[in-house]
């Protein structure tokens, strides 16, 4: 469990540098270190606050068929900024349209790298 928690942080590390790599709006300035402390607050982001959003966001969540997960992707990419910060971590969201395309790219970089990982596919 220790494993997939660690490999789960450093997918999020990276797919964070590249949104801010490949994205205006997003930037990243700041040290592997700082990069890996940006992922944990991004993931800690994502443990406690995601899920009471999208308890209290679920009407629109059904009426949008689910699209409305993107703005509230936008919302914890933007959390992750503002944290980040002011903790002086170098990463940095300058708005709602770059978090909204980052919070895309994230989950996209997330999901092609975690094809290359060994997981429990195949298992049932």
């Amino acid at each position: 469990m220790l494993r997939s928690v660690v490999l789960h942080w450093l997918l999020n590390a990276a797919a964070l540098w590249a949104a801010a790599w490949l994205l205006p709006g997003l930037e990243f300035r700041g040290s592997i270190v700082q990069l890996l402390l940006v992922a944990a607050v991004f993931g800690v982001v994502n443990s406690l606050v995601r899920p009471i959003l999208t308890v209290l966001t679920c009407p629109l969540i059904v009426v949008t068929l689910g699209l409305f997960t993107l703005v509230i992707n936008a919302l914890m990419l933007m959390l992750t900024g503002a944290l980040s910060e002011r903790w002086g971590l170098g990463f940095a969201v300058s708005g709602f349209w770059p978090a909204f395309f980052g919070g895309l790219v994230v989950g996209l970089v997330s999901v092609m790298l975690s094809l290359f990982l060994p997981g429990k596919r195949g298992e049932a």
